[in-house]
């Protein structure tokens, strides 16, 4: 066999080799990016809810042996109860963005993060955050970080995002009449196309509702000195 015959052939078979290492590995990255967007939750409830005690939710390890006496089912898994998972899933930040917001239950999960140390910032509708029932003036006696839509439009969302990873979103405002009367849904998803359009407009939000770019400080003027007189 010529020299250059042996060439040719070892070059081919070395072009063969790259080939099918590279083949091989877009078929593993393909792979695995199939089997990890398989991994990310995604999760639709649909309201209204059975009416149930979600007392576990809040005190995980109770210091008592005693079964809660309330008059309502235990145990029961529900659409309510599974948001209020997701929403007690939060370890570093919650980002809330909502219309109404009068369910007690759901003021306390937010109340119970904060005293975990997560950093919550929650944006609404400057007429609704006044009705009867309102829960932002308990957030915000709270110390929780709130503002309102300052614009002539209303703040018409309702999405949640937890530690800039996993989006709450649908059409379930956070009152007691939403989520035991009304037909709702919530999507639930980690899915990163989505989540990050929202944690965008959430900062945009936050942004433009910052109460120091609509009512100018008048610190400056207080802090001139008085003009001397010429005489």
């Amino acid at each position: 066999m010529s020299v250059g015959r042996t060439v040719k052939i070892v070059g081919l078979g070395a072009l063969a080799i790259t080939l099918g290492v590279e083949w091989l590995d877009r078929l593993f990255r393909r792979v695995w990016s199939w089997r990890a967007c398989r991994s990310r939750l995604k999760e639709v409830l649909f309201f209204p809810t059975t009416l149930t005690c979600v007392e576990h939710l809040f005190q995980p390890s109770p210091r008592l042996t005693i079964p809660c006496p309330c008059p309502l089912p235990h145990g029961l898994d529900t659409p309510f109860t599974r948001l209020l998972q997701h929403l007690l899933s939060a370890s570093m930040s919650l980002d809330l963005c909502v219309f109404a917001f009068s369910s007690q239950e759901l003021s306390r999960a937010v109340l119970l993060l904060q005293t975990r140390g997560v950093a919550v910032r929650v944006v609404t509708d400057k007429d609704y955050m006044a009705i009867t029932g309102s829960q932002i003036g308990t957030l915000r006696n709270a110390g929780i970080s709130v503002r309102h839509e300052m614009g002539a439009v209303h703040m018409h969302h309702k999405f949640a995002v937890v530690d800039s990873r996993l989006l709450i979103t649908g059409s379930l405002n956070w009152t007691l009449t939403a989520i035991q009367s009304n037909k709702e849904n919530i999507l639930v998803t980690e899915e990163p196309d989505l989540v990050f359009p929202f944690v965008r407009e959430f900062q945009q939000l936050w942004d433009s509702n910052d109460p120091a770019r609509h009512y100018p400080s008048t610190s400056n003027t207080l802090a001139l000195p008085k003009e001397r007189s010429s005489s």
